[in-house]
């Protein structure tokens, strides 16, 4: 965590994600001695806590550059290509993420895979109407569209009123044309692949130790 908030800058706007990791980050920032100006929150959930430590929260209206964002990660590869969106907030924070000029993300050292899929699926976040012709589509591209349900086992409903597909990459698939056909299809909002958003990743050991990717 320590680490993180070695990006932090007084004054800085800051973008905050969703995720334990990153809710620990909130409350540290309230702590910290270069508290930001204002924050802009992906989840609801990050917005209480950063409400709570006492920052400035803003919308992203408000605040449309930002100078760096926070967030964590499912899976992590060397070339610091990201996979997100467990928690179902991948289109909000893809929206932070992309109005920031650099990105952090904080995560454990086992999210560190060799490819992005190896043990999780992709989130694709699609529109409501028409979700299984969208479905129909995404099995033409992905290996398989799961809609995901909530702890009642009702639909999973994303904050901003979609449904989410849990999706496997299909072996050997190459990632920025991949990313790029799911995006293109009719009904998809956004998909869970962050290609190129990461600047730099801090990985935390159970022992304490942090091991750091830095774009090159």
């Amino acid at each position: 965590m320590r680490a993180a908030l070695e990006f932090v800058e007084p004054g800085m706007r800051v973008g905050l994600g969703s995720g334990r990791a990153v809710w620990a980050l909130t409350r540290a920032l309230g702590a910290a001695a270069a508290r930001p100006e204002l924050v802009v929150c992906a989840a609801p959930e990050t917005e209480r806590l950063a409400t709570a430590a006492g920052l400035v929260v803003a919308s992203p209206d408000d605040a449309p550059e930002l100078d760096l964002a926070l967030d964590g990660a499912d899976e992590v590869q060397p070339d610091l290509s990201v996979l997100k969106g467990g928690g179902g907030a991948l289109l909000r924070e893809k929206l932070v993420i992309e109005s920031a000029a650099r990105c952090v993300i904080v995560a454990e050292t086992d999210k560190l895979v060799a490819r992005l899929g190896e043990r999780r699926r992709v989130p694709v976040e699609v529109v409501r109407f028409g979700w299984t012709e969208t479905r129909g589509r995404l099995l033409a591209v992905l290996g398989d569209a799961e809609l995901r349900a909530d702890g009642e086992g009702a639909p999973f409903v994303s904050d901003e009123g979609h449904y989410v597909l849990d999706c496997s990459i299909p072996a050997g698939a190459g990632l920025p044309a991949l990313a790029a056909a799911v995006k293109s299809l009719t009904g998809v909002v956004e998909h869970g692949l962050f290609l190129g958003h990461a600047h730099a990743v801090v990985l935390g050991a159970p022992d304490g130790s942090l091991e750091r990717l830095v774009r090159r």
